[in-house]
């Protein structure tokens, strides 16, 4: 049976409910019940670990038995596992549901297999339905699911022969005013922002992101690397969030405990050394280079050693998008190995 107008709808107004959840461990995630004759009988989404999950918080809008026969509408597929809540597939069969309409697989090994219940149940089944839709909606978290850490992405600013700054060290500001709101831009859409205690030390960041002098809603957690003490008074202490600190250099283990915290997407902005560890590390699954056009020459490069002795081993990388901002230009590229991981 097709995805009737009704449902499309319903389907847009689960991912409008969606968004009303955090970001964190759990995906955003919403649900919509229709009648059989294609009204809406109730609504939920996900409100944080531990909650509800949005079949769930809907179906406990409707009246006993007012389930029966009924569609539920929803942007990730019903889970099959019981964790801190019960699986959601059981209990839309428990409810009488007849048809399920959902936009994602789950791509979770525990938490699959609800399709698979719900057909054993006798429950219709389609899948789907604005997919392109509900992947932009979690990407982050899709991302995070199928690699065990967070999405990664390195950023650096370099002139147009490749340096990050002039060889007595300044570089504020090799870009323009428009890519420097851009950056802040992006910064508020990550959930963690990383550099190392070389730029902590030497910069003394806010690590904040910024709209012109106020700050955005959503602020990004500062995460420091490193073993040297970062100062008592250092700007990013008085970040929003308290920041992370991270007496380590492996980098394998503190995207695991990141990814623990439910920290789905990290913005890595440290200098050149810690940007050049992710890539070596074979962690940056995105690249946004800012190329702004002057020359500095000299040897402070926006890259050290990222691990290619020889052509044959660069790091190949897929050209996303060229965006022109002000005089500079941002290239957005992804390394090859990550095309449809994202």
């Amino acid at each position: 049976m097709a995805v009737t107008q009704a449902e499309r709808r319903a389907m847009t107004r689960a991912l409008a409910l969606a968004v009303r959840g955090p970001r964190g461990i759990n995906p955003q995630v919403g649900a919509v019940i229709l009648s059989p004759a294609g009204d809406v009988l109730a609504e939920g989404w996900h409100r944080g670990a531990g909650t509800p999950h949005a079949e769930i918080d809907a179906l406990s809008h409707l009246a006993d038995g007012a389930g029966r026969g009924a569609t539920a509408v929803v942007t990730l597929e019903p889970c099959n596992h019981t964790g801190r809540t019960g699986p959601c597939a059981l209990a839309l069969i428990d409810a009488g549901v007849s048809r399920v309409v959902y936009a994602l697989d789950d791509p979770g090994a525990v938490s699959g297999g609800g399709t698979e219940r719900l057909y054993a149940a006798g429950v219709e089944v389609e899948a789907g339905e604005q997919a392109d839709a509900a992947t932009a909606l979690i990407a982050d978290w899709l991302s995070a699911q199928r690699r065990g850490r967070p999405h990664i992405t390195v950023k650096w600013a370099q002139s147009l022969d490749g340096r990050a700054a002039a060889s007595d060290g300044t570089s504020q500001w090799i870009t323009g005013p428009e890519a420097r709101a851009d950056v802040h831009r992006r910064r508020a859409i990550a959930d963690a922002i990383v550099v190392g205690t070389g730029t902590v030390l030497a910069d003394d960041p806010a690590l904040t992101a910024r709209d012109g002098d106020a700050l955005h809603a959503r602020q990004p957690v500062p995460v420091v690397i490193g073993s040297r003490e970062t100062p008592a008074d250092a700007a990013v202490r008085r970040h929003p969030h308290e920041p992370l600190f991270f007496d380590t250099h492996d980098l394998q283990a503190i995207t695991r405990d990141l990814h623990a915290r439910g920290i789905q997407s990290v913005f890595v902005e440290g200098g050149p050394t810690l940007a050049s560890a992710f890539i070596a590390a074979g962690l940056a699954d995105s690249i946004l280079a800012y190329i702004a056009p002057v020359l500095l020459g000299g040897e402070r490069l926006a890259l050290t050693d990222i691990g290619v002795p020889t052509i044959d081993a660069a790091h190949r990388l897929t050209i996303d998008e060229w965006v022109p901002l002000g005089p500079d230009l941002l290239a957005i590229a992804r390394s090859e190995d990550s095309k449809g991981v994202r």
